[in-house]
């Protein structure tokens, strides 16, 4: 016996991230009570999407082209290499700082349990690319969980490897934060990476 078209539509919309069967039922029913064109749209790009963007040749984020066009522009500092854990932190990092370097887009972090190793990261494409010579300093953006401080000192003993300079951007209290409000983990390294000030 086959499966109700709606409820096959609304375990399709449970595949996203954080969506339960509520959320799920909700954008169900919207499409089908008032999004229908919307719906449409959504089912063509989406389509789309999924069979024209794949992962550029030199940094693994998401791209339409082999090389995207972070990777492919003249103006970038080829000198800085920033790896980072997923094309969101790659986004993150472009729109929120000056940063003009190149990136590494890990897609994950080292979490052995979960069967992700060095060569699920593509690890071994950063050291072939860390061994060309061009590239100075490795910044190091993983996040600070347990898995991503792993795949910080993996990173960090790679880039050690063929002479480059590994560094870490700075972890600790929010600018405008107030230390009552702030969680002990983040107060606790915060505290215990101060430095002097200028």
């Amino acid at each position: 016996m086959s499966v109700p078209l709606l409820e096959q539509l609304v375990e399709a919309f449970r595949v996203l991230p954080g969506v339960g069967q509520k959320t799920a039922q909700r954008m169900a029913y919207h499409v089908l009570e008032r999004g229908r064109d919307g719906g449409r749209r959504l089912a063509e790009v989406l389509g789309e999407a999924v069979e024209k963007i794949g992962h550029c040749e030199r940094c693994r984020d998401f791209s339409e082209t082999p090389l995207c066009p972070t990777c492919a522009s003249a103006s970038r500092d080829a000198h800085q290499l920033c790896a980072v854990e997923s094309p969101a932190d790659r986004l993150a990092i472009e729109q929120a700082t000056g940063y003009r370097g190149l990136y590494f887009v890990l897609q994950g972090r080292l979490s052995p349990l979960d069967g992700i190793g060095p060569r699920e990261l593509g690890l071994h494409l950063l050291g072939e690319r860390l061994a060309q010579g061009e590239v100075q300093e490795l910044i190091i953006a993983t996040n600070p969980t347990v898995e991503g401080e792993a795949t910080a000192h993996y990173l960090a003993q790679l880039a050690r490897q063929h002479g480059v300079r590994p560094s870490r951007p700075a972890h600790g209290l929010p600018l405008g934060g107030e230390l009552e409000y702030v969680d002990r983990g983040t107060l606790s390294h915060a505290f215990g990476s101060r430095g002097e000030m200028a």
